[in-house]
């Protein structure tokens, strides 16, 4: 009986242990008891992230070109057709003007007078903004070189004799 009781005795300890051994490995790496190993990072979780990141920098990268291959298409076909020069650009560009021409300015765009006379017109207040001095142009003459800026579409700039301007921004001259 003694050796019938030990054998239930070392039975029960043995399926005791298994139970908690196998308890004990299900919980790990459970919601519980979250466990990642450094292999499974550098093996398996970096490289999709790096290979979503590259997949959306492709995508973007192509976006980005088409945008900029549209803006230079743009910027090609602005031409001289019939007499009237069109003109828009992130750097200065040097404009010569003769005698009773027009220049009609976009919003934003920058003119600099170097030679000549020229005065200008709008229907409102503030013509163009002196930013050489701070102040606004209302009408008239414009003051060699001082910069000025167009914030309100609808203004002109009508020449007197041979004139020569920098500008910068959208502007036309008929």
């Amino acid at each position: 009986m003694k050796k019938a009781n030990k054998t239930v005795r070392l039975g029960a300890i043995a399926l005791s242990a298994v139970l908690l051994g196998t308890g004990a490995s299900l919980a790990a790496g459970d919601q519980s008891d979250p466990l990642v190993t450094l292999s499974y990072l550098n093996q398996t979780a970096i490289p999709q992230i790096v290979k979503q990141v590259e997949d959306k920098t492709a995508l973007r990268q192509k976006e980005l070109e088409a945008a900029l291959a549209d803006q230079i298409e743009l910027y090609k076909r602005q031409a001289v057709q019939g007499g009237t020069v069109s003109g828009g650009s992130a750097s200065y560009t040097l404009v010569s003007m003769s005698g009773g021409q027009v220049m009609s300015l976009e919003v934003g765009c920058e003119v600099l007078l170097r030679v000549g006379s020229v005065s200008v017109q709008a229907d409102s207040s503030p013509a163009l903004i002196d930013l050489s001095a701070g102040g606004t142009v209302n009408a008239g003459p414009l003051t060699k070189n001082h910069l000025y800026m167009s914030t309100i579409a609808g203004r002109t700039l009508t020449a007197s004799g041979e004139v020569k301007l920098l500008v910068r921004g959208s502007y036309s001259v008929t």
